[in-house]
């Protein structure tokens, strides 16, 4: 799996050079630029005003109920639970499998980390949908099915509600984290996939690189899979939450010059050598990909209700 070993890292004139102080400029541009959207749009809204604050109330009621129920109310939401079930399965299957044979050193790939990181959406996103079926299943044994449907400002009038409606808070906060998770690995996968298909598939099978069946099982399944749960969940898709995709691109990088800064080991991708001579330009190539790649799986999104709304008006459901 090695694939570069060039100039030893833990020298510091390997750093100290023009193309490493641009590099660092993509990154860390990447990063403030993602802090800002964060700062700009995200969070819970701090104003007195009685109105915002029902409607923000209103809001994480919503992220509870999209973590768990189909854009279709004809599917029954053990379906997504079904689904989401044996994604993890065989995502667990394919990464241990993977782990198992190459060794850790796989955690080295980007694609490692977005495989990781998919494989416990999928198992989170298992806990979230058993929780919203065994929570519809109550309310339908005691005849009240829309009961989960009503916003959380109806249940915030006495204190015995009161502890009711902080539960309901609780598993909303951990719906808007699989949210962010989802939003965050859509735009990995589709950069992971793009990237090893276009560039590094074509051009390293000429060199010898090894193209095993795990290899090209990891970087075709996360994706199918990540589409299949969009076709049939309800999450949105705010496009200012690239922030979260910019954020874990960075991270990765900067995971990887310190692990060069003290070991002088092989880089797991060529284009991240900072001695090349085009490296700058690399850094900048992939810190611009990561538009289009999210942009992609916006439009998906997007096309997805869209059609949904006009082919099912009726069943159609959505809470934003």
């Amino acid at each position: 799996m090695e694939l570069t070993l060039t100039n030893d890292t833990t020298n510091l004139t390997y750093w100290l050079t023009w193309k490493f102080l641009l590099c660092a400029i993509w990154v860390f541009t990447s990063m403030i630029v993602a802090s800002y959207l964060i700062w700009k749009y995200e969070g819970l809204d701090n104003s007195e005003n009685y109105k915002e604050a029902k409607q923000q109330e209103r809001v994480w009621f919503n992220y509870d109920c999209e973590a768990w129920m189909p854009c279709i109310k004809g599917i029954h939401p053990k379906w997504l639970l079904a689904f989401r079930i044996i994604s993890f399965l065989l995502l667990l299957a394919a990464g241990t499998t993977d782990i198992a044979t190459h060794g850790t050193d796989l955690f080295f790939y980007y694609t490692q980390w977005t495989l990781s990181l998919v494989t416990f959406y999928f198992g989170f996103g298992s806990v979230l949908s058993a929780y919203g079926c065994l929570r519809q299943h109550k309310r339908y044994n005691v005849g009240v099915e829309q009961e989960f449907l009503l916003p959380l400002t109806h249940e915030v009038n006495t204190k015995s509600q009161h502890g009711k409606s902080q539960f309901f808070l609780t598993a909303a906060f951990w719906g808007y984290i699989f949210q962010i998770m989802f939003q965050m690995i859509a735009g990995a996968v589709m950069l992971t996939d793009s990237v090893y298909w276009i560039v590094i598939a074509p051009f390293l099978t000429i060199v010898g690189y090894e193209m095993g069946f795990l290899t090209v099982f990891a970087h075709s399944l996360n994706l199918v899979l990540l589409l299949g749960d969009t076709a049939l969940n309800s999450l949105c898709f705010p496009w200012f939450r690239i922030s979260y995709f910019l954020l874990l691109t960075s991270f990765y990088v900067l995971f990887e010059w310190t692990i060069h800064s003290f070991i002088s080991t092989w880089w797991p991708y060529p284009f991240l050598d900072l001695s090349l001579d085009y490296a700058p330009l690399w850094y900048l190539i992939v810190a611009l990909l990561h538009v289009p790649c999210y942009t992609v799986f916006f439009v998906i999104v997007k096309l997805k209700y869209y059609i949904l709304s006009r082919w099912f008006p009726e069943s159609f459901q959505s809470f934003r």
